[in-house]
């Protein structure tokens, strides 16, 4: 479930805020995003995988509290954010 270095990079370049940027909240949040998408494929077929349930589970909670920090700093940035990433409704 884990990401390839050419995906990382392209979420990385997409969604940084400068040039040398590869652990903003924005970026964290667009990787965990993904990693939550393929998870959720993954259990879709595996309905009996527990530990990869708890596993999302966790993704999930941590990136709310990521998304919670972006929107209390900055409201425009969290509404672009979750708009590009296609989350919340």
């Amino acid at each position: 479930m884990s990401l390839t270095q050419e995906k990382k990079q392209e979420l990385i370049s997409q969604y940084q805020v400068h040039e040398t940027d590869t652990g903003s909240a924005q970026v964290q949040v667009a990787m965990l995003t993904e990693r939550i998408n393929r998870l959720s494929k993954h259990l879709q077929a595996n309905k009996k995988d527990h530990s990869s349930r708890r596993g999302l589970l966790k993704m999930i909670g941590q990136r709310k509290r990521l998304l919670s920090y972006i929107q209390k700093g900055d409201r425009d940035r969290y509404k672009t954010l979750i708009r590009s990433l296609g989350i919340r409704g």
